[in-house]
């Protein structure tokens, strides 16, 4: 097999980016420069869930594995994509919504759901997304998948503040299931090729219950 082309299903992390309510801002300072220093270092802070990013089971699990501790193989693999763009504000996707791609999902497989919310991005809107429902994110389990992806802010509803009147049953049925969860995906759009393969890499942060990812699709065509 040969890479044709290469799709970058990240956003760009930048001072001022939407970020999940009452998470941290990301926030950039130099630390040195040229001028000065003969060398640009620029100083970061964030969250480990800002942009796009994956979510490990210490996100929710206790004792679950931290994102360094997790094999890398989680996070590459043939994509399966679920479309469900017709979903409004707010609107649970069900185990019924995942029957027409049954067949295709086991644990060879990325589950990426598109939302088609990646559109919202940067307005109030984006923070009302549809979402799994505990059945979906239960069937999604049962039939091998341990890796599920997400153009929206998270796979659960968001809420503005204060508990999830739910519990996030999502995020803690695939990763109590020792599953990851990526969020934050964009340009699904451009996905307009044969069974793409995903890359949603995260950086190798210690003891994190998360990081940020890098999220490439590549086409795989035959030839050498």
């Amino acid at each position: 097999m040969r890479i044709g082309r290469v799709v970058d299903l990240s956003r760009r992390v930048e001072p001022g980016m939407q970020v999940y309510p009452g998470d941290p801002g990301v926030r950039f300072e130099p630390a040195a420069t040229l001028e000065e220093d003969g060398v640009n270092v620029l100083g970061i802070c964030m969250g480990s869930h800002s942009g796009t990013h994956v979510d490990a089971p210490y996100h929710f699990i206790a004792g679950g594995a931290r994102v360094d501790e997790l094999d890398p193989g989680l996070f590459v693999g043939p994509a399966v994509v679920l479309d469900f763009r017709g979903k409004g504000p707010r609107e649970r996707t069900t185990a019924g919504d995942l029957g027409p791609y049954r067949n295709r999902l086991s644990r060879d497989v990325i589950a990426v759901v598109r939302t088609g919310w990646e559109e919202h991005y940067g307005t109030p809107l984006y923070y009302d997304h549809p979402f799994l429902d505990p059945g979906a994110a239960r069937m999604l389990i049962e039939a091998g998948v341990r890796t599920v992806a997400i153009d929206a802010l998270s796979v659960d509803e968001t809420v503005a503040e204060g508990p999830h009147p739910e519990g996030y049953p999502a995020h803690r049925i695939i990763l109590g299931a020792g599953g990851v969860i990526a969020e934050n995906l964009a340009n699904l759009g451009a996905l307009d090729f044969p069974d793409p393969f995903v890359s949603l890499l995260p950086i190798r942060l210690g003891e994190a219950d998360g990081a940020p990812v890098r999220a490439v699709a590549l086409e795989l065509t035959p030839g050498s």
